[in-house]
């Protein structure tokens, strides 16, 4: 998701809820603790030179449970990052606590930001020797495209 496409689904929330892989809710009394830009320069295993960056919320839970981030204030601290960090519409990943601190993407379903976990993958498949994926077939299938060529007049003799 785009910094763009949240400040959209805030326009019209009543609630700011994010929901982990696991189903589980972050607890309602978090705080967003941090707003960034997160750039990344660095060259993968083919040899490519390469820039990202990402906007960045860090969500922090602190022990004052009556505490309830309100979809005008979430709007308001990104105006104000927008202004002093010249924040841009990039996609966005946020950061919260697991074992570690985990980093997410972000998707919105059914009025709840949804944590969507992100993976490693080689940038660089076809200079690191990495096999591309077999496409799995099925013998019916096969079965079905010969006969339509190999019938009496077909053009596979």
């Amino acid at each position: 998701m785009k910094l763009s496409e949240l400040k959209k689904y805030l326009e019209t929330a009543t609630t700011v809820n994010f929901q982990l892989p696991n189903g589980r809710m972050v607890p309602e009394h978090f705080h967003v603790t941090e707003v960034g830009v997160v750039s990344k320069h660095f060259i993968d295993c083919g040899g490519t030179v390469r820039l990202e960056k990402v906007a960045n919320f860090q969500l922090w839970n602190a022990t004052d449970t009556d505490h309830r981030l309100k979809p005008e204030k979430l709007r308001n601290i990104i105006a104000l990052s927008e202004k002093m960090l010249g924040l841009e519409d990039l996609e966005l990943e946020v950061e919260y606590q697991g074992e570690t601190i985990c980093r997410y993407g972000l998707d919105f379903l059914d009025g709840n930001f949804l944590l969507t976990i992100k993976e490693t993958d080689c940038l660089a498949k076809d200079n690191c020797g990495v096999p591309p994926k077999k496409t799995k077939l099925q013998l019916v299938d096969l079965g079905a495209s010969a006969q339509s060529c190999c019938t009496p007049g077909g053009s596979c003799c």
